[in-house]
């Protein structure tokens, strides 16, 4: 059972609950690996008992763990621990594409093309790596605070192994394909449907769709005719009315094949909407529309009896399970019912029969406002049932309107440059990439940045003051604009400053926190960004922007670009116990590894002074420049004793004075005093680590001795003399 506050796989940290759904639980936490913030999706309780549902689970996350693209929510690992099964994915704050739908009733054309082109670009990517998602839908697509559009939900995809791939899933019966509807195959066409689907519904703001049961939808996907978006939102251009319909096609091979088709003629739309380009499929062409038969209707009862609870699952568990229970046949009874052709409200049409109400009931229902919905504040978004907060959608609405605008830029001097030749054939392995500088004067400094990112140019900012225009806008830029430079390398932007101007310090190479507070203290705003970097140390200032010296007013935002540290790779963690500290740290350093403390503590097994721990167990999986903490052995741990002796008379002694020193193995004194008589008591506590002592007793003794006078003459006396006796004593 999952407890806020416990750890995950030994680095994530549970934090908070972020939604849920028919298969998972999703969950915010900290990986303290890599000091940041991830969404980790838990398999529930009775899908982990089944050994091979669990085995798809982890062989699908693990496909999709493959795919890295800025259209994606990638996925970073996939574990088990103590039979909790979970999928540790890239946490993205925002709101989903359904939720922004519902929110505006529909999106204008140019936004919807934009926020098109980028999930087809995530798409592409994952087509790329043999990877079919299957479940494209708004409900999987999240637009993040930044306005960067992410797909989500690979886990009901399978990499493919072939062309195509049998599908065992059917996806959201809205936005399913005619052919996965029917039970059969999925492929890259599929998720093109799906897409065109989701456009339509973007443009318009319903679906094209729609019934009672699952089965009556999946039949229309099937028979009817799909329905123009110019029917409900007349003003629609061509170009896009007909790259939906080409993109939801029945026949897979009459849609785009590829994305990359998909996404040129979007791109085109763009720059020439109301042209007639879209190559479609000719009446004489078009297959017939024709009734099912019993047998494919039964299939598609089928299908959906066993699958509907797999549905509203998807976005929250990523895989699909095929569901038998009596659910199941309630489902198909009630798919039965709904499917009754004599009469009903939801009878299949057979030849494309237009929905029941009329078009001018149509456009009208389109047209009414939005219902107005209380602000709440944003969520991370995983599951699409959570309200967001208007301030968000507005910003989100902005960003993407920017974006759109810097599309049509782009593509407008990408075919300009088609018509003049200057993409002509010739060895493009040798041709550096070229980009026209946009025209960005008069855009805020913000506008100028995001323009910049889309056509992947790098940039300097320098200030100026300049009469009549606003404080941070653009009022030059060199190279000037529509200027062929090539991709990566940098512009100068000059932006309006008001007033007199504060020079920007220099904190290359200062840490993140000196960097800071040098710069706050000035009165600018401090941006930071982080990126991976071999010759500055963690946490210290790769770049700055603007330069050192620049005059920029203040309240002015300076950009500080902060290492990471070196680009981390995985290595096995050696084993390191028993070696000094110089040669375990010498073995981290050679093998990409930092030290991060040594300390000690006692050991019974290790020597003193030998390595007796390492925070990461040998043979581990980690990171390249993952610290590791050491602990050197101090040896057994000490122990107190007591000593309580009588000490009696040693065998020679015969009286007067004597000294009694009870000293330690290493020479220390424990006791030491003189006496005159016999026995003597020593009462010792708290002896700290010496198990036994040795007792010296000093005294005179009285010895008979030859004495010769000096005529010679001899005789016996007693003579005084020193005498030792030593004895070893065991303490308690």
């Amino acid at each position: 059972m999952i407890k806020m506050g416990m750890m995950i796989g030994d680095r994530y940290e549970i934090l908070e609950s972020i939604g849920t759904g028919g298969m998972s639980d999703v969950y915010k936490a900290k990986c303290h690996k890599l000091n940041r913030f991830v969404a980790v999706k838990v398999l529930k309780q009775e899908f982990s008992e089944s050994s091979e549902f669990v085995s798809k689970f982890r062989t699908e996350a693990q496909a999709a763990a493959g795919l890295m693209h800025p259209n994606i929510v990638n996925v970073y690992d996939v574990g088990e621990e103590n039979g909790i099964n979970y999928i540790v994915m890239e946490l993205v704050e925002g709101i989903t594409l359904k939720r922004y739908i519902e929110k505006k009733a529909r999106l204008s054309v140019k936004e919807a093309v934009s926020i098109a082109i980028q999930i087809s670009m995530g798409i592409d990517a994952a087509h790329n790596n043999n990877i079919i998602h299957r479940d494209i839908k708004p409900q999987n697509i999240i637009i993040s605070k930044e306005g960067k559009v992410k797909v989500t939900d690979f886990g009901i995809a399978k990499a493919a192994t072939s062309n195509t791939i049998t599908s065992n899933v059917m996806g959201s019966v809205h936005y399913t394909s005619p052919e996965q509807a029917r039970g059969g195959f999925s492929d890259e066409k599929s998720d093109i449907y799906s897409l065109g689907i989701t456009m339509f519904e973007m443009l318009t703001g319903r679906v094209p769709f729609n019934g009672d049961t699952t089965v009556a939808i999946a039949i229309k996907h099937i028979q009817e005719e799909m329905p123009s978006p110019r029917n409900y939102v007349p003003e629609i251009p061509i170009s896009v009315e007909q790259i939906v319909l080409k993109c939801t096609q029945k026949s897979p091979d009459r849609r785009y094949q590829k994305m990359p088709e998909l996404i040129e003629d979007l791109k085109k739309s763009l720059i020439s909407p109301d042209e007639d380009f879209v190559k479609l499929a000719t009446a004489e062409k078009s297959a017939v529309t024709k009734a099912m038969s019993d047998k494919e209707r039964e299939q598609i009862k089928r299908n959906a009896a066993v699958k509907t609870d797999v549905v509203t699952a998807a976005s929250a568990g990523g895989i699909a399970l095929q569901n038998t229970d009596k659910m199941g046949e309630r489902k198909v009874a009630a798919a039965k019912n709904a499917a009754r052709p004599a009469g009903t409200a939801n009878k299949p049409a057979i030849t494309g029969e237009r929905p029941v109400r009329t078009r001018k009931e149509e456009e009208l229902a389109a047209r009414k406002k939005p219902v107005n919905r209380p602000k709440q504040e944003p969520v991370d978004v995983y599951e699409d049932d959570d309200e967001e907060d208007d301030s968000v959608l507005e910003k989100v609405k902005t960003i993407l309107i920017i974006l759109g605008a810097v599309i049509i830029g782009c593509v407008i001097l990408y075919f300009a440059g088609l018509a003049a030749g200057i993409f002509g054939d010739g060895n493009s392995s040798q041709k550096k990439d070229m980009v026209n500088v946009p025209n960005i004067i008069g855009d805020t400094l913000e506008e100028a940045k995001t323009a910049l990112d889309m056509v992947e140019l790098k940039y300097d900012i320098e200030y100026a003051p300049s009469e009549g225009t606003a404080e941070n806008t653009v009022i030059s830029v060199t190279p000037t604009a529509n200027t062929e430079v090539e991709e990566g390398s940098k512009v100068l932007l000059t932006v309006c400053m008001n007033g007199e101007g504060v020079e920007v310090p220099n904190v290359l190479n200062k840490s993140e926190a000196e960097a800071t507070a040098i710069l706050e203290k000035e009165g600018f705003v401090v941006e930071k960004l982080e990126e991976n970097n071999d010759n500055i140390v963690k946490g210290n200032i790769i770049s700055q922007t603007p330069e050192a010296g620049s005059l920029m007013s203040r309240e002015g935002t300076v950009t500080i670009v902060i290492s990471s540290g070196k680009l981390r790779t995985d290595v096995s963690m050696p084993g390191l116990i028993g070696m000094t500290e110089e040669q375990a740290k010498k073995v981290l350093s050679d093998m990409g590894l930092v030290c991060s403390s040594v300390s000690e503590e006692y050991s019974d097994t290790i020597e003193a002074g030998k390595v007796c721990y390492q925070s990461y167990t040998e043979g581990a999986n980690i990171d390249e420049g993952t610290e590791v903490s050491l602990k050197l052995s101090l040896g057994p741990e000490p122990r107190y004793y007591d000593c309580n002796v009588i000490v009696a008379a040693p065998p020679r002694y015969t009286g007067g004075t004597a000294t009694v020193i009870l000293t330690a193995p290493d020479g220390s004194e424990l006791w030491n005093t003189t006496v005159s008589a016999f026995p003597v008591q020593i009462n010792l506590s708290k002896i700290y680590a010496v198990p036994k002592g040795t007792l010296s007793i000093t005294y005179t003794v009285y010895v008979q001795e030859e004495v010769y006078d000096a005529a010679g003459n001899m005789t016996i006396q007693n003579v005084p003399a020193q005498d030792t006796y030593t004895q070893e004593i065991a303490f308690e």
